[in-house]
C-alpha cells in the first residue's frame, strides 16, 4: 500500500514592513526549521516626491514588487502608533493599509504588531530605541553592518518579531484575504 505523506513546508520567507510616507523600511528572514537567517533589509525613499497619493502608489507598487521577487509566505506589519498628530496618523494609516492592500492583492496573510510589541520581542524592552533595536538585530542576525536610516531594520524587525510569536494564540492581527479583513473590522465597514 502506497500511503502520500502530507508535505509539511519546514522553510517559509517572511517580509517584515515598517510602513511610511517618507521612508518605508523592510526585511526579509528566511525560517529553515526552527532558525532564521537574514535575506535582505532596505528602504523605499520617498522624501522627494510632494504628491501624497503618488507615494501610496509607489509604496502599493515597491510591495507587490518585494512579493513578486522574494514570494513571502507571510508578511509582519508595523500598526501605526497613536501619536498627538492626527495628520501624521492618518498618513501613516493609508501607507499601511496600501501595503496591506499589497499584500492581500497576492493573497499573502498578514499580522499587524505594535511598536511596542515588536520592540519586546526584539530587546525585552518595548521602550527600546531604534538603536536598541538595530544593534540587536545585528547580533541575532549576524550583520556586518547597519543602515544609516533605521526604517529598515524596523521593518526587519516586524519579521523576526513574527518569527518569535509564532504558534501563540494572540499574535495580533490577522488577514489572509479581503474577507478575512472585513469580517475582523465589521465596525469600520459602511453598511
Amino acid at each position: 500500500m502506497n500511503q502520500k505523506k502530507k508535505a509539511i513546508k519546514t522553510e517559509k520567507i517572511i517580509l517584515g514592513i515598517d510602513p511610511g510616507t517618507t521612508i518605508m523600511g523592510f526585511g526579509l528572514i528566511k525560517v529553515v526549521g526552527k532558525k532564521m537567517h537574514f535575506l535582505q533589509l532596505n528602504e523605499l525613499q520617498l522624501q522627494k516626491y510632494k504628491d501624497h497619493y503618488l507615494k501610496l502608489k509607489l509604496i502599493f507598487e515597491r510591495t507587490v514588487e518585494l512579493i513578486d521577487t522574494y514570494h513571502p509566505d507571510e508578511i509582519a506589519i508595523e500598526a501605526p502608533f497613536f501619536g498627538k498628530n492626527v495628520q501624521s496618523m492618518l498618513k501613516l494609516g493609508r501607507a499601511q493599509g496600501v501595503a496591506m492592500a499589497a499584500g492581500l492583492s497576492r493573497e499573502v496573510p498578514i499580522t499587524e504588531y505594535s511598536p511596542k510589541k515588536i520592540k519586546m520581542a526584539i530587546t525585552g524592552n518595548g521602550n527600546a530605541s531604534k538603536e536598541q533595536v538595530a544593534k540587536m538585530l545585528q547580533s541575532l542576525l549576524q550583520l556586518k553592518t547597519l543602515p544609516k536610516n533605521l526604517d529598515s531594520t524596523d521593518g526587519l524587525a516586524a519579521a523576526v518579531c513574527h518569527f518569535y510569536n509564532e504558534g501563540r494564540v494572540e499574535v495580533g492581527k490577522n488577514y489572509s484575504g479581503w474577507a478575512s479583513f472585513v469580517k475582523q473590522n465589521e465596525k469600520r465597514v459602511k453598511k
